[in-house]
């Protein structure tokens, strides 16, 4: 499955040049974090290596064979490994703050001197990388310097400028290769250990279970309110109609109540149509996705704009928790939001469907209510991600990460 501009509403053009005009201050901002990182990371570098060089003085002394050094030997140790911990939690943070790399935080002392061990290497080398750029960004000044003073031919500036573009690049690159070095020797050191990742699975397979046993029962909840609220008020009304049909004598009266009769069996069947299209829409097994979408977006009550930018449809699970986080989403904004538009996206982003809906309206929407809470738990059961962001006054913004797989 892959992506594609293809939007439901005919506004693929519009839609792509929004998400270039979005894509630059985007990628300039993501630049710049992981410069700060690695600035940030030379800087704590420095840091280390002075840390290991007086731990080796003092592992140095401890190796001399002297009883009362001996003696507290083992506390001094312990308080080498403690300080060792403490910057390594703030490469954690600085991985995680600037790099977009989370790292596990049950590692023991030892290995968080092994990691600062290399660590200071990595971040002397990404130091060296951010010096390049910084003399590499001086010396364009003065070469744009030079030529707007008439100090430089042509031929000369066509010459600095590929060696410039050329520096750029390398820079570039060695900058992505020290941050994926980076990332790699953090895991190796401090990530979760084999323990841990066993207790998270362990908890997320078993909040997911819960989830969906909660999600199960909120279901059947919600269809016998519906059933009881709608079509059984409108059987009773049926009844009583075909019964009053029966007892009178007067034909043209019966007449009437059996025209009534026969108008509410027609509305009978179209609640029956709705409930059963919210328990399981029927469209997405016989037509797809897009197009279930499509009829949510006509029966939503206010303008929803669709951007369907699948060329494939995604596993059928995948596809049918994407339809009732769009539905739920649209049918909040249209009866509590006060919204006057919606705009859905479905995508694929790193081989990840991702849906997002953002409405209007006046925001306050609450992650932990009935209908939100149960998107959360039919989204965790497939290991996918789901956030909402609904600050007072709005927009609503939900997004749902779903794995192709």
């Amino acid at each position: 499955m892959s992506a594609g501009p293809e939007d439901v509403t005919g506004d693929a053009v519009p839609a792509t040049r929004r998400d270039a005009g979005r894509a630059l201050p985007g990628l300039l901002r993501r630049s710049l974090r992981l410069g700060v990182g690695l600035l940030i990371g030379a800087v704590t570098a420095t840091v280390e290596l002075t840390y290991l060089l007086g731990l080796g003085s003092i592992l140095l002394v401890l190796r001399v064979p002297a009883g009362s050094r001996r003696a507290g030997a083992d506390r001094i140790v312990e308080r080498i490994e403690t300080g060792a911990r403490e910057l390594a939690e703030v490469e954690r943070w600085r991985l995680a703050t600037f790099l977009g790399s989370e790292n596990a935080a049950d590692y023991t002392g030892r290995r968080a001197v092994r990691y600062l061990a290399l660590r200071w290497a990595v971040g002397g080398l990404g130091g060296f990388v951010l010096a390049i750029f910084g003399w590499g960004v001086l010396s364009g000044g003065v070469w744009i310097w030079e030529a707007v003073r008439g100090e430089s031919t042509p031929l000369t500036f066509v010459a600095q400028l590929v060696l410039g573009l050329v520096g750029l690049f390398l820079v570039v690159q060695g900058a992505s290769g020290v941050i994926a070095l980076d990332r790699r020797l953090a895991r190796r050191f401090l990530g979760p250990s084999g323990r841990e990742v066993l207790e998270r699975r362990i908890t997320e397979l078993a909040t997911s279970r819960a989830g969906v046993v909660a999600a199960v029962d909120a279901e059947r909840r919600r269809i016998e309110r519906d059933l009881h609220d709608g079509v059984q008020q409108r059987l009773v009304a049926l009844g009583m109609l075909v019964g009053r049909a029966r007892r009178t004598t007067d034909p043209t009266k019966a007449a009437e109540l059996l025209r009534q009769a026969h108008e509410e069996s027609g509305r009978v069947l179209d609640d029956l149509r709705e409930v059963a299209w919210r328990v399981y829409p029927t469209a997405l097994d016989n037509l797809g996705l897009a197009d279930a979408l499509a009829r949510v977006a006509e029966h939503a009550g206010l303008p929803v704009r669709v951007d369907y930018r699948l060329t494939g449809r995604p596993a059928r699970a995948v596809e049918t928790a994407a339809y009732f986080v769009v539905s739920e989403a649209v049918t909040n904004a249209a009866k509590h939001a006060r919204a006057g538009r919606v705009d859905v996206e479905v995508a694929v982003r790193d081989d990840r469907l991702v849906v997002t809906v953002v409405d209007d309206g006046v925001g306050g929407a609450d992650p932990a209510g009935v209908g939100l809470s149960g998107l959360a738990r039919r989204v965790a059961a497939l290991d996918g991600r789901f956030r909402v962001a609904s600050p007072a006054g709005g927009p609503t913004t939900v997004v749902a990460e779903l794995p192709c797989g």
